[in-house]
């Protein structure tokens, strides 16, 4: 240290700090401190400063380097990568069983999108990609107007502030006989989630369709919030989604049935929530997706933080994330084999 130029010195202030954010981000996963969770949106971004960190203490040819080293080979062991690499494009069995999740923002559009012709864009977006079976977040009535009612014939829906003012909308929609259905309430929120047992021929699986807590963040409230008020609000939907995150998984455990999970975490992979909500499931995008598998973006900065997860003895075929803006989210779809004694 002492023979670095005092530019370098400050270079590894910096470094220092954003490795010691990475490795508490590690931690994440594994705690019930909601303090810790902001972390877990901040891990792509720690990830790249210590590679820059690294290369460029590297090409200075300084003993430095090994520091972000170290943090980036414990962030991999800990939290995995956030991209995968895969030869070829997305792709999807059609003779498999397709489940999408999606959550539409009510079929009004986004931001400069708002439009009357949402719902039909979506309509025929769904009838082209042709799921056997679609879980909606944020549902609105308005797409029974279109061409999505008459393909399928089976659908559970709950919530919703039209009918009770207490919750957001949740359906699932299938090609299949739905035998049983039921709801997870989440205490004091608007979010919640629902589940339908789907009889496909002689087999029988659970599908779980799940909102957690939004986090609420809008560019124009962080500059007009002040940051302990701001700090207090996100603090406050941490903790939510982890005690959401607990409920799913107290009745998952008595499920009968091997499950499909679509979930809008409002979190990342990082997440306790995530961690909590998987389980040993497997995640579609890890197993068969490519690249960063971005489903929202947030000030410009991508997040993956729609899912779709599976118990171990359902063999995940493929997945694919979908650019399309229709709605803030993007809408993600995986394809897969059941085991044949499920």
């Amino acid at each position: 240290m002492k023979k670095l130029s005092f530019f370098n010195k400050f270079i590894f202030v910096i470094n220092l700090v954003t490795g010691l954010l990475l490795l508490l981000a590690c931690i994440v996963p594994y705690t019930t401190s909601a303090s810790f969770s902001f972390l877990s949106l901040g891990v792509p971004m720690l990830v790249i400063f210590n590679l820059f960190f690294f290369a460029y203490w590297l090409i200075k040819r300084k003993r430095l380097l090994w520091f972000s080293l170290i943090v980036l080979v414990i962030g991999y062991i800990s939290l995995g990568t956030f991209i995968r690499f895969k030869i070829g494009a997305d792709s999807l069995d059609e003779n498999s069983l397709k489940v999408m999740s999606y959550n539409v923002f009510g079929f009004s559009g986004y931001h400069n999108s708002i439009s009357s012709k949402t719902p039909q864009k979506i309509a025929d977006f769904i009838v082209n990609e042709n799921p056997d079976i679609i879980s909606f977040q944020e549902y609105s009535s308005r797409i029974n107007k279109t061409v999505v009612k008459d393909i399928y014939p089976y659908k559970y829906l709950d919530g919703g502030y039209g009918r009770d003012g207490s919750r957001v909308i949740q359906a699932i929609y299938s090609k299949y006989p739905i035998v049983n259905t039921g709801a997870l309430n989440f205490p004091e929120s608007a979010n919640h989630a629902i589940y339908a047992d789907i009889a496909i021929e002689s087999d029988t699986i659970r599908v779980y369709n799940l909102h957690l807590e939004s986090l609420s963040i809008r560019p124009r409230m962080v500059k007009n919030e002040r940051s302990d008020r701001l700090f207090k609000r996100l603090r406050n939907s941490f903790e939510k989604q982890h005690e959401q995150a607990l409920i799913f998984r107290k009745n998952a455990e008595q499920s009968p049935y091997a499950k499909i999970v679509c979930v809008d975490l409002n979190n990342t992979q990082f997440s306790s929530a995530y961690q909590i909500i998987k389980g040993d499931m497997k995640d579609s995008f890890a197993e068969q997706g490519a690249g960063y598998g971005k489903t929202i973006n947030f000030w410009r900065f991508p997040f993956r933080i729609d899912f779709i997860l599976a118990d171990t003895e359902i063999e995940i075929l493929g997945h694919k994330n979908y650019s399309i803006r229709y709605s803030d989210h993007e809408p993600v779809m995986a394809s897969f084999k059941l085991s044949p004694d499920k």
